[in-house]
């Protein structure tokens, strides 16, 4: 206790060496230079595009984030119940702090900043992810979304099959600027599941979707019934299948391997049976596999879905 009878004198030290602590933590928690490789997947799977690590980076960012934030919140709560605890020798109440200007700036301004920070990170990101003219893609796959399992369009020139996706009927519910980046007079081939279909080598539950190797893919997602939610795990990535409206987004697989995709949305009963699989292979068994299902006769294009509403042909109009 110092000479006065006070004993705060002594706390001092404390505090001081607390506020350096949280602030040394906060430091290393978010202004190293560490890559996306260098922490923890926090749950996520191993990457298998060149877009996925934008993604990861992303997550571990919020993480890191979200724990800088707790750790500020959690100390302030520990330094208050320690040192601003109830003395056992003086029963008075403490002074009261009303209408700190200060400090209701401050947690008025801070939230707003944290939220700004997370809000920029993911709109560049986002952008970046659905943007379709960084590059042209090298395959075009049409997936059709149906209760209960999923239809592969494969926009194809492959030989031997004629046809143009461009005009061909079964892909008249795609828009147009989906339409001009098809490949010209693309007969195309298709594959298309039932919840009972597995996968030969791994015999895992539903269709196999196939994908070269380092070769851009644009999907191309539709709907023939309800909403459903294309979502290729260790992709990272997933969009909603809409009736009525057309999704896309394009990824380059880097990793060869058999992976597993799923519904992502609730889209009646029997939603957890809408799962399919996605081989990426190299691009020459890639093409071999298009000849494959042309030999089985499975040429042409499957219905892509619902055709576009009115609202959303005004849009595409409006926004041309």
């Amino acid at each position: 206790m110092s000479p006065n009878g006070s004993d705060r004198s002594p706390r001092r030290p404390m505090r001081r060496k607390l506020l350096q602590a949280m602030t040394a933590g906060l430091v290393l928690a978010t202004a190293t230079g560490c890559t996306y490789k260098d922490f923890p997947r926090l749950g996520m799977p191993t990457p298998t595009t060149e877009e996925a690590p934008r993604i990861l980076s992303l997550w571990q960012g919020s993480w890191a984030a979200a724990l800088a934030t707790g750790v500020l919140v959690w100390g302030l709560i520990l330094w208050s119940a320690f040192f601003h605890r109830r003395s056992r020798t003086k029963v008075e109440v403490p002074p009261q702090t009303r209408y700190n200007m200060p400090i209701e700036a401050l947690y008025t301004v801070v939230p707003l900043v944290i939220v700004s920070v997370l809000f920029y990170f993911t709109a560049r990101d986002e952008s970046k992810l659905l943007s379709l003219t960084d590059k042209k893609p090298d395959v075009t796959v049409n997936v059709v979304g149906f209760q209960w399992s999923w239809g592969f369009n494969y926009i194809e020139n492959v030989p031997g099959v004629t046809g143009d996706a461009k005009t061909d009927e079964n892909l008249a519910a795609i828009p147009d600027r989906f339409k001009n980046a098809f490949p010209a007079n693309a007969g195309g081939v298709y594959d298309v599941g039932t919840p009972g279909t597995r996968n030969p080598q791994t015999n895992n539950p539903g269709p196999t979707l196939w994908l070269p190797k380092g070769e851009t893919v644009r999907f191309v997602l539709t709907s023939r019934d309800v909403i459903h939610s294309f979502w290729v795990v260790p992709f990272l990535m997933k969009m909603d299948v809409i009736p009525g409206h057309t999704n896309s987004f394009q990824v380059t697989p880097n990793k060869e391997g058999t992976f597993l995709g799923k519904c992502a949305e609730l889209c009646g009963v029997d939603h957890s049976r809408m799962l399919f699989n996605v081989k990426v292979v190299s691009p020459e068994r890639y093409q071999q596999h298009l000849k494959d299902l042309a030999k089985k006769g499975q040429t042409g294009y499957i219905p892509a879905g619902i055709a576009q509403t009115s609202h959303e042909k005004n849009r595409e109009t409006n926004n041309l």
